[in-house]
């Protein structure tokens, strides 16, 4: 089945869903766990007849639930499908389900030297380095610790090795940028908008805001970071 680009997606007009690195995301909130397992359980249900299951993140007052096609790699027509049930079947327990708190986080090394970091960093936090499309990256395989990647840079100093990525949906950037900016930010660059805005703290610590939107781009390919 054929990877689905960011622009498919969202002309699908899936309410409540996010399209973020590859994969379908929302929140369900169920307002205490009976309620949450009952939605999981319906859930587990309807993926076992579809033979396509999805992540499930059950908590107190809230299920997160991801979607993607894992021999794709990306989101295909059957997250599509399974996303419309899981819409349903949250519509039928009168609880709701949205986006706007969903992000994605990734954390980039900027380095020089790739090759000779990648394998400490990939011991200490006993993640694989050479998954499918791995690449300049390193994951977790139970897909509890965000992803890791290494971006090349220059070495000058002084210079942040460290950033974070935080992927959302395109509808959240301004209200994100607004309340950074409230809390002490600023805006560094826009010139890679509406793919990804860079901003740092009150120190100059920077992080990357990214969204789906890049022309041309595949839905597994992250903007070229150089910051």
């Amino acid at each position: 089945m054929s990877k689905m680009t960011g622009q498919q997606i969202a002309d699908e007009g899936l309410d409540g869903w996010a399209y973020l690195l590859g994969g379908l995301q929302t929140r369900i909130h169920t307002k205490n766990f009976a309620t949450g397992l009952s939605v999981v359980n319906a859930i587990g249900a309807a993926a076992e007849e579809m033979d396509h299951h999805p992540d499930l993140d059950l908590r107190y007052t809230h299920v997160d639930v991801r979607l993607t096609s894992h021999d794709a790699h990306a989101v295909t027509e059957r997250d599509i499908r399974l996303a419309r049930v899981v819409s349903s079947i949250a519509a039928d327990a009168g609880v709701r389900l949205e986006a706007s708190s969903v992000s994605r986080l990734e954390l980039a090394l900027d380095t020089p030297a790739r090759e000779s970091v990648m394998p400490f960093w990939a011991a200490v936090l006993a993640m694989d380095p050479s998954g499918p499309d791995a690449g300049d990256e390193i994951r977790d395989s139970a897909g509890v610790l965000p992803t890791v990647w290494f971006q090349t840079s220059g070495g000058e100093e002084p210079r942040q090795r460290w950033h974070l990525d935080v992927w959302v949906d395109p509808a959240q950037v301004r209200s994100r940028i607004d309340a950074a900016l409230a809390g002490g930010g600023t805006l560094v660059s826009d010139e890679e908008a509406p793919s990804f805005w860079v901003l740092a703290d009150a120190e100059g610590n920077r992080v990357c805001l990214c969204t789906w939107q890049t022309p041309g781009r595949t839905t597994t390919e992250r903007p070229l970071n150089d910051h």
